[in-house]
């Protein structure tokens, strides 16, 4: 069950075109997983619509702010049904579902590499500056305890995990800063894929992994 959505304020920049490209593939990317976000967003539009034509004189009464707080209130129809198209990947005899909005980076997909202990990683261009990969954790695996020096957004894919702040389930999304520490783990069977976009390397604040920090930016592309 999705339990961490982008916020009514991201959702309705993303039905506008305003959020920035990064932010705007993965808001995408959940919405693609989340029925209820999508709906969101297909409501946020049809308000935007709606206050984008031109009014008659009658209608200076009309409360746009209370008409776009009244949408946000409103729950999804129960039934909708989503079936976005959606593209397979593989890793080491597992394959997984992604969303459809990153199908269209398989393309520019890197290859697997073992990282420490039970993680995979395969870098993805997005282009620009941030840097984007899928990440893997086999059951037990974990990536050590690390804060940030800018901001991580993440997209749990496949599976579920844990990092000390929360659990997180297929479909989950979140914003990780500075004010974030914490240690991903996962214990489920199937693992755990996340997709995720950083600005800024990461730094490692506990054991063996801090002696990488010094090191860490020859490692962001």
């Amino acid at each position: 069950m999705i339990k961490f959505h982008p916020t009514n304020e991201q959702l309705s920049q993303f039905a506008d075109g305003l959020l920035g490209a990064t932010e705007a593939l993965m808001v995408s990317a959940h919405c693609d997983m989340c029925e209820r976000c999508m709906a969101k967003v297909e409501l946020y539009t049809d308000a935007s619509a709606e206050i984008a034509l031109p009014q008659s004189q009658d209608d200076d009464s009309v409360d746009f702010g209370s008409m776009m707080h009244n949408i946000m209130q409103e729950e999804p129809e129960e039934g909708i049904q989503l079936t976005p198209k959606s593209q397979i990947i593989e890793l080491d005899g597992r394959t997984f579902e992604i969303p459809r909005t990153l199908t269209r980076y398989t393309k520019s997909m890197g290859n697997w590499s073992r990282l420490v202990g039970k993680l995979w990683q395969a870098p993805v261009d997005i282009g620009g500056e941030t840097v984007a990969n899928f990440i893997y954790m086999e059951k037990g695996g974990s990536v050590p305890e690390h804060t940030h020096r800018g901001s991580e957004m993440t997209l749990v894919i496949n599976g579920e995990f844990s990092d000390g702040i929360a659990d997180y389930d297929s479909g989950d999304f979140m914003i990780m800063d500075c004010n974030n520490q914490h240690t991903p783990s996962t214990n489920a069977d199937e693992g755990c894929l996340v997709f995720s976009i950083v600005d800024k390397p990461l730094h490692f604040t506990s054991g063996w992994a801090r002696l990488i920090n010094p090191f860490s930016h020859l490692f962001f592309k």
